[in-house]
């Protein structure tokens, strides 16, 4: 995929969003183009036609602002030919936190499922895949841990995780991305919250421990952050254990 098709795909998700909510349209575009995750989440062909993505933390929803203008490229015949494919037939479910950024992410994908709730305690619906881009690093050390048990009861049998860390090694890529999302936080109304990052190997273990098979990619290209995508499947067939 193109630099360009990509590009021309992330103005038609921007788009998506009221003319009215400048800052919503600017912010897509802009995290859209800026942040490697979601050209990686097409161009590697990360979502399944016909998944039931659960999006924790979704923000304003952009992942399902990003699959429902792909659909539409691909509806119209604008979408080029050969690999990847677009993601069709995706039910994307968000839950998000701000009221603000859910009436966002309503106005732009109506036909997706947005609700506001706090994911340390919200309940989590049947899934085939989750997604949860720089978000547990918010919660503290047990309730991250429940958060990833109750993913691991949500997912069906050969689900996925895709979980975005910041990998807490003693560098300045680190220092700096910290830096950042403090400021970030602070601009989005959520004040200077506490953060509690934790090493690559750290978030592999626990999710090894869980059951998952975990593959650890990179995720920063072209930013002078320190991301790592944790792609992590649920092996384990048929109906799973409630109890573990």
């Amino acid at each position: 995929m193109s630099d360009a098709f990509f590009r021309s795909l992330a103005k038609r998700a921007a788009g998506r969003y009221p003319a009215h909510d400048r800052y919503a349209r600017h912010f897509a575009f802009g995290k859209l183009t800026g942040d490697p995750a979601f050209g990686h989440l097409i161009a590697k062909e990360c979502i399944p036609s016909g998944a039931r993505l659960l999006d924790l933390g979704c923000g304003q929803g952009l992942v399902a602002a990003l699959l429902a203008a792909a659909e539409e490229t691909r509806a119209s015949g604008e979408w080029p030919p050969g690999p990847p494919a677009p993601p069709a037939g995706v039910r994307v479910t968000g839950i998000e936190l701000m009221a603000k950024e859910v009436e966002r992410a309503r106005a732009a994908t109506p036909a997706a499922t947005f609700i506001q709730g706090d994911i340390a305690s919200a309940q989590f619906p049947a899934s085939d895949m989750v997604l949860i881009l720089d978000v547990l690093h918010y919660l503290a050390p047990a309730a991250q841990s429940d958060v990833l048990q109750r993913v691991r009861h949500a997912l069906a049998p050969r689900g996925t995780l895709l979980l975005r860390v910041a990998d807490a090694a003693p560098t300045l890529r680190f220092r700096y991305t910290l830096l950042v999302d403090r400021v970030a936080s602070a601009l989005r109304g959520l004040g200077w919250v506490g953060q509690h990052c934790r090493p690559v190997a750290s978030w592999r273990e626990e999710l090894e421990g869980l059951g998952f098979v975990v593959e650890a990619l990179p995720m920063s290209a072209g930013t002078p952050f320190a991301n790592v995508l944790l792609a992590a499947r649920y092996d384990a067939p048929g109906r799973r254990d409630q109890n573990h």
